[in-house]
């Protein structure tokens, strides 16, 4: 097993975490289409960067466990949920959430409970 502060470098140091459900059964296809565009769209803000991990870590999941509503994107450390995304409603989602530091609303469908 390897050093715990190995791996530690190896995920970096990230603000946020975006999941995207790349499954079919939510929506067929739309999930891994979004997937690439949302790195794209990263990239343009200087969010993403796969030489310096960060400030913001994208995951593909191949089922976040709901099997509706998608395609479904899901921002740690905050726990929001969002389904029904399109590369239009990343760009919100990007600009107000990740940057602005304030959920698009209107896209939302959950929020874990925080105590």
């Amino acid at each position: 097993m390897s050093d715990v502060n190995e791996l530690s470098i190896l995920v970096g140091k990230y603000e946020k975490h975006m999941f995207v459900c790349t499954g079919t059964r939510c929506s067929p296809g739309a999930g891994g289409t979004l997937y690439p565009i949302l790195k794209k769209k990263l990239e343009e803000r200087g969010l993403y960067r796969a030489e310096t991990k960060g400030p913001v870590k994208r995951s593909q999941s191949p089922c976040l466990g709901i099997c509706k509503g998608g395609p479904i994107v899901l921002v740690y450390p905050e726990g929001v949920w969002y389904g029904g995304v399109s590369p239009e409603m990343l760009d919100r989602i990007i600009d107000e959430h990740l940057i602005g530091g304030k959920p698009v609303r209107e896209y939302l469908f959950h929020v874990l409970a925080r105590e």
